[in-house]
């Protein structure tokens, strides 16, 4: 196995190399021990905190990442008002009518409304820092996902900890991710979903066709990289001249 300098030496020359990391605004601090490379910091946003994991895993001799980055919030809220955001997104969504609805603060757990009927669930919601927790129970990983999307769209989050355990379990795979993705973006009323296709490999999921511009070319990316079980995106959408 390398050097603990070397494997060190070998993630920050990946970082260097990578024109999209913005290490002068953002630095990454890096430290390593037995395998477990773990990774602290802001980053500018949700696609470069992915492709910074990206390259950290590929470099050989990293076996894990810690996983500590954080984004840089594009409006500075405060974790009531972050939580009060979420909490809203998640009762309003159709997908989880049916779902309790839990918030957590300093003063404890508070019910916001009970399970109706199936399909059953339950979301709690908890800020911190602008860090967004979920822990809960749904019935499918697709539910997992929208949940986490839906916290990742409020402005001021920082990172989201998708805890929602999926009852009864299921297998993810990428044809999971791969159905689940256009969902997604159907639920952005920016990004035209049907102008795009969607394919997953290992985990790294490609957009390919035309969109009308740049900013919802990098809508559709930010999109994709909220989706919790992508590693990486390759964004070979086209903008429509």
């Amino acid at each position: 196995m390398a050097a603990r300098e070397d494997i060190l030496k070998a993630v920050e020359a990946a970082f260097a190399h990578e024109p999209r990391l913005d290490l002068q605004r953002f630095p990454i601090r890096l430290s390593f021990a037995d395998g477990v490379m773990t990774l602290e910091g802001e980053v500018e946003d949700i696609a470069a905190k992915k492709l910074a994991l990206e390259r950290a895993a590929a470099v050989p001799g990293v076996e894990s990442l810690v996983d500590r980055l954080q984004v840089a919030p594009s409006v500075p809220m405060s974790d009531d008002a972050i939580r009060d955001h979420v909490r809203d997104a998640l009762y309003q969504e159709p997908a989880f009518a049916t779902f309790a609805l839990e918030v957590g603060d300093r003063a404890g757990v508070h019910p916001v409304r009970p399970a109706t009927q199936e399909p059953f669930g339950t979301i709690a919601v908890v800020v911190d820092g602008g860090v967004v927790t979920l822990d809960g129970q749904v019935p499918s990983l697709s539910h997992k996902r929208l949940a986490g999307v839906l916290a990742w769209w409020v402005p001021g989050v920082r990172d989201v900890v998708n805890g929602l355990a999926v009852e009864p379990s299921q297998q993810d795979s990428d044809d999971e991710i791969t159905d689940a993705t256009p969902l997604v973006l159907e639920k952005d009323r920016f990004v035209p979903a049907d102008h795009i296709r969607v394919y997953c490999h290992n985990r790294v999921v490609t957009l390919e066709r035309v969109v009308p511009s740049d900013s919802i070319r990098e809508m559709a990316e930010f999109d994709t990289c909220y989706v919790f079980g992508v590693d990486q995106v390759m964004n070979r959408l086209a903008v429509q001249p």
